[in-house]
């Protein structure tokens, strides 16, 4: 039993240790320019949901994306129903690591290994960003393939087992832990994978890991709304916006969880690609929802948060 918890432990420390270093990677990549593509590129709502889309998918972090657009609204270099469409964006494109890694990409992931390696290595200063990201993406893979072996023997001990079940039989703790775990690890990424490797081994039914994937999604609003603190007014209802956009969703969602999951469970072949797509269905519906409402979606928060009133 030592032995698996030990494994799990080592296992999850890797995991999240292999996304830090794709992500730090990757932004290391796009450092400097990042800022100008999305102040240049969402000039409109539409826009901005595209461009935040591609931006969140490339760099596997809504919460890096949304930080910038923060910033960006803050400074007045992006005005608000703009930077509003990135964060509608930056929801759908933190989908696709999830989608990815369900795969089967052992035949990508030991060449990405041995290549970051030796991009990591290079004397060039500009490889090596990409040798950390594309080292750290096979690590991922790698680490989570690691977390089910380990976890799925540890499922069999009476207590964990019996957590376990009770995640899955009460969706809104469910929901509640996914939140949780996803503000400690600052990852929705992360805590989605986690609930694909439960589901997939079937350590908790698949309404249980929906549930943790979907309360995942409001956890990761932390990161904006630290971004937030002590910015102006119209930065703020940035991060006002991604934190309703996500909390209303999931309270939508949880009520017809049941049905949500059986349609979801009908056209995926394992419980582990069910739980990503149920994910990705929910960012994008949600997504989809407010596009044509953007610009009535920023009237609400101005006027649910309103311009400080000067002396």
């Amino acid at each position: 039993m030592i032995t698996h918890i030990l494994a799990t432990c080592l296992s999850l420390v890797a995991f999240l240790g292999g996304l830090r270093l794709m992500r730090s990677g990757f932004e290391r990549m796009a450092e400097g320019r990042l800022a100008r593509l999305l102040r240049t590129a969402a000039s409109t709502p539409t826009r901005g949901i595209l461009t935040g889309a591609v931006s969140t998918a490339l760099l596997q972090s809504s919460g890096a994306v949304t930080a910038i657009t923060v910033g960006l609204v803050a400074a007045g270099s992006l005005d608000f129903a703009s930077g509003l469409g990135l964060v509608l964006g930056a929801n759908v494109g933190t989908t696709v690591t999830p989608q990815l890694l369900n795969l089967n990409l052992w035949g990508i992931v030991l060449p990405a290994l041995a290549t970051g390696l030796m991009l990591s290595l290079s004397p060039s200063l500009k490889r090596r960003p990409l040798g950390e990201g594309l080292v750290g993406f096979a690590c991922l893979f790698i680490a989570l393939q690691a977390l089910a072996a380990a976890l799925r023997p540890l499922a069999t001990a009476p207590f964990f087992h019996e957590a376990l079940a009770t995640a899955g039989r009460q969706i809104l703790w469910a929901a509640l832990a996914g939140c949780a775990l996803s503000a400690l690890v600052q990852s929705s990424t992360a805590t989605t994978l986690i609930a694909m490797a439960l589901a997939g081994g079937h350590m908790i039914p698949l309404e249980g890991g929906i549930a943790i994937a979907l309360g995942a999604n409001v956890g990761t609003c932390l990161t904006s709304v630290i971004a937030a603190i002590g910015t102006p007014r119209p930065a703020q209802r940035i991060a006002l916006a991604h934190v309703l956009l996500n909390a209303m969703g999931v309270a939508v969602f949880l009520p017809v969880l049941h049905p949500f999951a059986s349609a979801v469970s009908a056209v995926s072949p394992s419980p582990g690609q069910a739980v990503a797509n149920a994910n990705t269905a929910f960012n994008a519906i949600c997504t989809l929802a407010v596009w044509p409402f953007t610009r009535p979606f920023a009237r609400l928060l101005t006027w649910m948060l309103p311009d400080a009133r000067t002396a």
